[in-house]
């Protein structure tokens, strides 16, 4: 049997076995908590139910959210993020489907929470094993893949330090290929040389003699025809291509691979936040969250209104023009918490401490971030979200876009009550390019590496630490 074959059907038996084990979790995790709720194991037919019910829907859910796709070389955290995922949206649909069956009163619902919580632990603790199991093993030579390098420049040493790197993942450079006649000699972090095994002509004939798992092409964009070249010469054999495109000197924004009107296209500046299940995860959250805040907030709204009101003249709410996502702007709603004025030529001046148009409420709302309230309203609307980066003035906009590098692309996503930024220190008053700089740092970040659980652990800090600061004004 050819090698090749032999790993496509491995990792096939792996798939079958990770389905296996995940609906056993599901299953053993409902009997579990079952016995740990009722002391017994004597099912009645309404639990078998939906003990089956909530077995295939997690598995379909785990599918969905991809927990079967190969996960060499992937980090733990994006694991954790796709079972969590996977089994809160299962429990969702088993509530849902208990209420559109009207079944729900027919079993308990701490057994239901108990079952969302050990399915969950269980499936992560032994896949955490399996994970640590294979990268042991891998990094002694079993379960390994060998890899061919080709190139011989910057791009092509950073791939091999990468994957020196990281052992765990079963990757193994056999050597060097060259599309040039003299090659650079590209080095291991101890200083040993990694073997040249010779020029881009000869390929197809390197990888049979030593039988190549993966190709990897490290070469700049303009050698084209060098790629072309190499999967001219593989293209009757077995082996994995991957290509590692040289854009290390970019600053990149969610990086990714996609395909528009069928051209493959590599995402250099893209949000991943509003596409897909992710548009629908991020809405479903700002709305039910937004709701459930306003109902509970609007008594404290209505005292506000009142106090703002009877202690300083004008209108309770401010409405100031703010850009949104894909740079549109909208008006977004907070208490007014200083005295009516008028600047001059649409000037903005931001509010500093000792400010004198503050009023006495006014201060008191901005240390504890009650003036951003209404702006819950906003999030109601879909013109703001609950998590993201905070929304500036158009004028702050205009001056700070030519002076803060990538600047702009905060408004990727929309807008945020809270963010990544103010629950790290960067909220209130940036009187220096510095803050500010730091402020679209953590911003980009939370792009980057948005989750719904990203968003939740925000909204923690936020309650804890997020509403009064230092820096508040």
């Amino acid at each position: 049997m050819k090698k090749g074959l032999a790993l496509k059907e491995h990792s096939t038996s792996l798939n079958i076995v990770l389905r296996i084990l995940d609906c056993i979790s599901l299953l053993s995790a409902g009997i579990l908590s079952y016995w740990l709720r009722f002391s017994n194991l004597e099912l009645n037919p309404t639990y078998k139910n939906v003990l089956l019910l909530g077995m295939l829907l997690g598995a379909a859910s785990l599918s969905f959210f991809g927990a079967y796709r190969a996960w060499r070389g992937s980090s733990f955290t994006s694991e954790i993020q796709c079972i969590l995922s996977a089994t809160l949206a299962t429990f969702i649909l088993l509530v849902l489907s208990g209420f559109i069956t009207q079944s729900s009163d027919f079993f308990s619902r701490i057994w239901v929470v108990s079952w969302l919580l050990t399915s969950t632990v269980i499936i992560l603790v032994y896949r955490l094993i399996l994970r640590s199991t294979l990268g042991a093993l891998r990094s002694k030579g079993f379960n390994i893949r060998y890899v061919i390098i080709i190139g011989d420049g910057e791009l092509a040493q950073q791939v091999a330090d990468r994957l020196e790197q990281h052992p765990e993942m079963g990757l193994v450079i056999q050597g060097v290929v060259s599309t040039h006649k003299e090659s650079n000699k590209l080095t291991k972090s101890n200083g040993e040389v990694i073997s040249y095994l010779g020029n881009l002509n000869d390929l197809n004939s390197i990888s049979k003699k030593y039988k190549t798992d993966q190709v990897w092409i490290a070469l700049p964009m303009s050698e084209v025809d060098k790629m072309e070249q190499v999967q001219s010469s593989l293209t009757n054999s077995s082996i994995v291509i991957r290509m590692v495109p040289d854009i290390f000197g970019f600053r990149l924004l969610n990086q990714s691979m996609t395909e528009v009107a069928g051209l493959p296209v590599i995402n250099i500046s893209a949000s991943h936040m509003f596409e897909g299940k992710n548009r629908f995860l991020k809405s479903v959250e700002d709305k039910v969250l937004a709701f459930i805040i306003l109902i509970g907030i609007s008594p404290l709204l209505v005292c506000l209104a009142i106090a703002i009101k009877t202690t300083s003249k004008g209108p309770a709410l401010f409405k100031q023009y703010r850009t949104g996502a894909n740079g549109q702007d909208f008006k977004v709603y907070k208490f007014r918490s200083m005295e009516i004025h008028e600047e001059k030529d649409g000037k903005v001046t931001q509010a500093t401490k000792g400010d004198s148009r503050i009023t006495p409420i006014g201060a008191f709302m901005r240390r504890t971030s009650l003036d951003e309230l209404p702006q819950f309203i906003n999030v109601l609307q879909g013109r703001m979200s609950i998590v993201g980066p905070r929304p500036h003035a158009l004028a702050h906009n205009d001056h700070y876009k030519s002076l803060v590098e990538s600047y702009m692309r905060r408004h990727m996503v929309k807008p945020g009550i809270t963010g990544w930024a103010q629950v790290n220190g960067f909220r209130g008053e940036t009187d220096t390019i510095e803050k500010m700089e730091r402020r679209v740092e953590y911003d980009l970040f939370y792009i980057e590496n948005w989750s719904v659980w990203f968003d939740l652990r925000i909204i923690f800090l936020t309650i804890f630490k997020g509403f009064i600061h230092k820096n508040a004004i």
